[in-house]
């Protein structure tokens, strides 16, 4: 079959999802490809359920068209991010959209030249801790975690974790029923990955409203920071109460509303990874009282911060 027939065949009934994934020089493409062929197996297993859209993104003449999620695969030749700063260029204004920025193994370079993984935990292959450590000082590198989902950032470990990060795309669009179908089918065993909690936060950022667009993202890369609505509203460059209009109608939630959940998604997040107290934990998302912390984390997940820990824990793996 042909790539033109292939894609074709990919296109699915639904708009959304839309997946782009990045055939760059070196790309593993088993990689590539097994995504691809990953994700065209959902409408099969589901109950006449729609799948994602797939695009391969080609490195010379990338298609700008907006997506939901882009993935760099891992390499296999050593390039390292640097080869195409047109897809750097493409991969900032994507996410810039709206779009989530999702690696595995090396593709996570590509990320950290865009300038997506500053100030953020990521993973990498373990093999390649010293030199993404020089590339990116500004990254929080965790190389014993497999995947780190770090809300509108997802990044993958070594060569094999892109059926890692499929199946984790796969519980965030289409929930956890549809991720024991696919691993069932895949003969892959999710319990012995990192299973996530599914039904959780994920707001919308593809609303096409740019001015609300700016503060979601000021709110995601200053967690912990006061935000009264009044701040917020000075950002956007709106009154105070057309902000809190134009907010809810983009994203669903009053301004409030939207920063606690964000802040319990984080936190949810620093519990999967561990290390932290939960103490910490709630003073790093802005909760300097642990008790309305974990009224709050409660009433959001039905699980307290210590009780969400020991079920969704992820073990770090073991360097060979």
């Amino acid at each position: 079959m042909t790539r033109l027939a292939y894609m074709t065949y990919l296109v699915q009934i639904m708009p959304n999802p839309t997946f782009a994934l990045m055939d760059y020089p070196g790309v593993q493409r088993s990689a590539l490809w097994g995504l691809a062929d990953m994700f065209a197996l959902l409408p099969r297993l589901g109950d006449d359920q729609a799948g994602p859209i797939v695009r391969i993104i080609d490195a010379i003449d990338p298609d700008n068209s907006p997506c939901d999620a882009f993935v760099f695969p891992p390499s296999i030749d050593g390039s390292q991010g640097t080869e195409m700063p047109q897809l750097l260029d493409w991969a900032i204004a994507q996410h810039q959209q709206g779009a989530l920025a999702c690696s595995v193994c090396a593709g996570a370079f590509w990320l950290g030249h865009a300038g997506l993984l500053d100030n953020r935990p990521a993973t990498t292959h373990w093999a390649l801790e010293d030199p993404f450590r020089t590339a990116f000082p500004k990254a929080d590198l965790r190389p014993e975690h497999i995947l780190i989902d770090d809300h509108d950032v997802i990044t993958a470990g070594g060569l094999m974790a892109w059926l890692d990060l499929g199946l984790h795309l796969t519980g965030r669009w289409y929930g956890g029923e549809a991720v024991s179908r696919l691993a069932r089918h895949l003969l892959i065993d999710p319990s012995g990955r990192e299973q996530r909690h599914y039904s959780s936060f994920r707001p919308n950022r593809s609303h096409g409203d740019k001015q609300v667009l700016t503060v979601q993202r000021h709110m995601e890369q200053n967690v912990p920071a006061p935000m009264p609505a009044e701040q917020l509203a000075a950002l956007s460059g709106m009154s105070l109460r057309t902000f809190i209009r134009r907010f809810q109608s983009a994203t669903g939630y009053p301004p409030a509303t939207y920063l606690q959940a964000l802040r319990i998604e984080k936190a949810r997040a620093a519990l999967e990874r561990g290390g932290e107290s939960v103490s910490e934990i709630a003073w790093g998302v802005g909760y300097q009282d642990l008790s309305a912390f974990s009224r709050v984390f409660k009433s959001r997940t039905g699980l307290s911060p210590g009780a969400y820990r020991r079920r969704f824990h992820i073990r770090p793996s073991i360097k060979p």
